[in-house]
């Protein structure tokens, strides 16, 4: 079972975070539709019962498009980055073609196969799929690290009291970017 309205909006009670309404299923249809993506279920709920405002949350409601597709595009960007600048290549998609042109039209659809991260505040990412309890990435290029298992876990490690380098419980895994955290780690 995921997140609840109920104890999303106790959440940010809790995290003293400043919110606005959350947002409508009107505004959902249009920031998902025009973005062509979903929320997943728990950022879906969380995003129902409270809108973030300022600082580094995006504006769901204000912000322009443009803007938007920006921030879902980092992610991706940064991975792309990293095999041009920095050789990286995942070991996954076979062999490095020795073009680095090939080499970035081949990283660039393998990594825009994975699923799309959605930015929940500054670099921290959830996964756009549609089951409930999936972690918070903090991407920096191929710099992938788990934040929190769930979304609640996060969000207290990173506003609340929770201590921030206390062991995580263990994360649902999301292809591809559950494997860059493993690169880390090893």
């Amino acid at each position: 079972m995921g997140l609840t309205l109920g104890q999303a909006k106790k959440l940010w009670s809790e995290l003293r975070i400043a919110v606005d309404d959350g947002l409508s299923q009107t505004e959902f249809r249009r920031i998902e539709g025009g973005l062509k993506f979903s929320f997943n279920a728990d950022h879906r709920v969380l995003l129902a019962s409270g809108l973030p405002r300022g600082g580094r949350w995006p504006d769901w409601r204000g912000a322009e498009p443009e803007e938007l597709k920006q921030r879902l595009a980092e992610p991706v960007e940064g991975v792309l980055f990293d095999v041009e600048e920095n050789g990286f290549w995942h070991r996954s998609w076979g062999r490095r073609p020795a073009e680095l042109k090939e080499a970035l039209r081949l990283a660039k659809s393998k990594v825009q196969s994975a699923p799309l991260l959605v930015p929940i505040y500054g670099h921290r990412y959830s996964p756009a799929l549609p089951q409930p309890n999936l972690p918070v990435f903090s991407v920096v290029q191929t710099d992938v690290i788990v934040y929190g298992s769930t979304i609640e876990e996060y969000l207290r490690r990173e506003f609340g009291s929770e201590d921030m380098e206390a062991k995580l419980t263990p994360a649902d895994r999301v292809p591809f970017w559950s494997d860059l955290v493993a690169v880390e780690e090893h």
